[in-house]
């Protein structure tokens, strides 16, 4: 992770745009020497965003902990299986 001064971001800004998305770094932002901002690229938040989402919903991460406790014994779907049954 890049760390830069409120400063140095302001300045760089406009580098950092084209080249996080290529290294899918953060940078960390800081005052005074303290954490203050976070710049990540676009892809990398919605990927946060939908984490966020999904370990809100209790359901939801009840059904995901359930599946990956079947793969972990084996329960699992030959993909050939699953074409076959939705006709694919």
């Amino acid at each position: 992770m890049t760390q830069l001064s409120i400063s140095q971001a302001r300045s760089h800004l406009t580098q950092l745009a084209s080249r996080l998305p290529k290294d899918r770094e953060t940078v960390k932002v800081t005052r005074r020497g303290k954490p203050v901002l976070a710049i990540l690229p676009w892809e990398l938040y919605e990927a946060l965003e939908e984490t966020i989402e999904i370990i809100d919903d209790e359901e939801l991460t009840k059904r995901l902990k359930k599946s990956l406790a079947e793969v972990r014994q084996g329960k699992l779907i030959p993909w050939q299986k699953v074409k076959k049954d939705l006709r694919l």
